[in-house]
């Protein structure tokens, strides 16, 4: 016996489609219809019909979609998947390098399996947590993944829901910990039917979208949706994060926000479950109340995005001012962030031509509650060519940058292929089938960058070799330069791990000195530790004030550090 359940107050009539035959659904006054079938087992195709259409709607909770997000729903069995796993205890975000892929460039069949066979490449490396860009449903073969609509299901292409489940045991076999892209502030342009159901949208729209109901009438059982979902990934899938796309971006004026009750609710799994659970949010808010405790007003989250340090790292090394960019570049800004976390705590942001952010309490709030990047699939991706750091830099600033972060009071995480200065692009991609939405998605995203005076270099999102273009190529690794930096980043990790300095997430503990005119930086990590670097291209006298032991990594240490040069220096 199969029991079929759907929230859909606003249609009168609803009817289970399986099995080749309709059969009515009993509704309640709370909307939610229920109907049960003797021979539905696993594997059964299923629908939604709604009043008098003739076409049935696939479930809004449905964990398979094995053709696509508008075609039927097949059941899942999430209890029958053998789980290689029991042995885990879960890997904590404090002390972690996490490592941000997206599944299907990562390796050029584009699937988890595919994915699984380069694992072994990331525990050499040295990271502790996989952070997958979204995996759950959307139409279309490939995209970035943040236009879904099928939010509990997993993209067949890259695997289905059992695929995902091989690879996080995979991981978890290997002790990674497992971080999973989610997104609940907007659903995607094709394949979004929750508005048949009931009211999940609200009027008003942000950047990407429609607002999801989250404060408005019947909007009890919107959240619980989300919340279900939250629970289902960390529950059934055995992942470890949840990283919240662009919470910002989530309209809710409720006395308690969503995002305080997804953290009790996982703190409450977490404790049944006896292993560490994290929420990760991706905010411009620069508010640290999200990580604040419950006891003190906050939201209880694990961590947050951080991206006025990877603003002020970037701006830096790369010379570039425009857009976001102006406000950072100063050694004096570096200094900031590495202390307080951020730049625009309470200050003008010219970008955004008003007062933006909020203080840190940099004797109170641990620096591994701030993820923080030298590149990431937002920072190259909306790039208009999707041009890393490897394609202008040198081996010498792409080293410091890499330095500057992985030894950091933060959490650190790293893009897919940065580890050996990839030459691949990641480039803004998309397979919408539907003629007139392509051609809209073209047209936006030129227009999106012509007043750069880049629309003619944009590539077409549609055009299948802007994908092809994007996948990662392995044969690089053993080649020069990428082997010697792949070899500087598995030398700065493993630096991370065994010296305790390095990983002190106290940023009062933390302290800048720095030139800017000649343009070097020491960044004192503890008592026992500094950082030394030359942004210029001239040798220079660094001055270190406390007696230098041995050189942990870069040059010898002499009081001169050759040009666009890093040291790790033990005091």
């Amino acid at each position: 016996m199969t029991s079929f359940s759907l929230w859909a107050p606003t249609p009168s009539r609803v009817r289970l489609r399986a099995g080749g035959r309709d059969t009515d659904m009993q509704g309640s006054p709370d909307g939610w219809w229920r109907a049960e079938l003797p021979d539905a087992g696993p594997g059964t195709d299923y629908g939604f019909v709604l009043d008098d259409d003739a076409q049935p709607l696939p479930d809004p909770r449905a964990a398979w979609l094995p053709d696509g997000v508008h075609s039927l729903s097949r059941v899942y069995d999430q209890s029958a998947y053998e789980w290689g796993d029991q042995a885990w205890t879960g890997r904590r975000l404090a002390g972690s390098v996490v490592y941000e892929l997206h599944v299907g460039t990562f390796t050029p069949d584009g699937t988890f399996d595919a994915a699984i066979e380069r694992l072994d490449h990331l525990v050499e490396l040295g990271v502790d947590l996989v952070e997958l860009l979204p995996v759950n449903g959307f139409n279309g073969e490939y995209n970035w993944g943040y236009d879904g609509v099928a939010w509990y299901a997993v993209h067949e292409p890259y695997g289905g829901p059992d695929g995902l489940k091989r690879f996080v045991d995979a991981c978890h076999g290997r002790g990674l910990g497992v971080v999973l892209d989610v997104v609940y502030n907007h659903l995607g342009p094709s394949g979004n039917y929750l508005p048949r159901f009931g009211p999940y949208l609200k009027a008003g729209s942000n950047t990407w979208g429609d607002l999801v109901n989250l404060d408005g009438p019947q909007s009890n059982e919107v959240r619980r949706y989300i919340l279900d979902n939250m629970l289902g990934w960390l529950r059934d899938f055995h992942v470890d994060a949840l990283r919240l796309d662009a919470v910002h971006a989530l309209a809710d004026t409720r006395a308690a926000h969503l995002l305080e009750e997804a953290a009790r609710e996982v703190d409450v799994l977490s404790t049944h479950l006896n292993r560490p659970l994290s929420l990760i949010a991706e905010s411009d808010l620069n508010d640290p109340r999200l990580m604040a405790p419950f006891e003190a007003g906050g939201y209880g989250l694990t961590a947050a995005w951080d991206d006025d340090v990877h603003h002020a790292l970037h701006a830096l090394i790369t010379g570039e001012r425009t857009g976001y960019y102006g406000d950072f570049g100063a050694f004096s800004t570096l200094a900031t962030v590495l202390t307080g976390a951020y730049f625009h705590a309470g200050t003008y942001s010219t970008f955004r031509r008003r007062v933006h952010g909020r203080t840190v309490d940099r004797h109170n709030t641990p620096g591994h509650r701030f993820v923080v990047s030298l590149q990431n699939h937002d920072q190259i991706g909306n790039r208009a060519t999707g041009d890393r750091l490897s394609a202008t830099l040198s081996p010498g600033l792409l080293t410091i940058g890499a330095a500057l972060m992985l030894t950091s009071p933060f959490t650190p995480m790293l893009f897919m292929g940065e580890e050996w200065g990839a030459s691949t692009p990641w480039q803004f991609f998309t397979s919408h089938p539907e003629p007139e939405l392509a051609q809209a998605v073209e047209k936006g995203r030129k227009a999106e960058f012509a007043e750069h005076g880049w629309g003619d270099d944009v590539p077409n999102p549609q055009d299948p070799e802007t994908f092809q273009r994007s996948k990662l190529s392995w044969a690089e690794l053993s080649e020069p330069p990428h082997k010697g930096l792949l070899d500087t980043y598995r030398e700065l990790i493993r630096l991370r791990r065994e010296v305790s300095d390095l990983t002190d997430p106290r940023l009062d503990k933390v302290s800048v000195e720095y030139d800017e005119e000649a343009r070097w930086v020491v960044v004192y990590r503890g008592d026992h530790h500094a950082v030394a670097a030359n942004l210029s291209s001239e040798p220079r006298s660094v001055p270190i004030h406390r007696d230098v032991t041995a050189t942990l990594f870069g040059p010898e240490w002499t009081g001169t550090l050759p040009p666009e040069s890093v040291a790790i220096l033990k005091l």
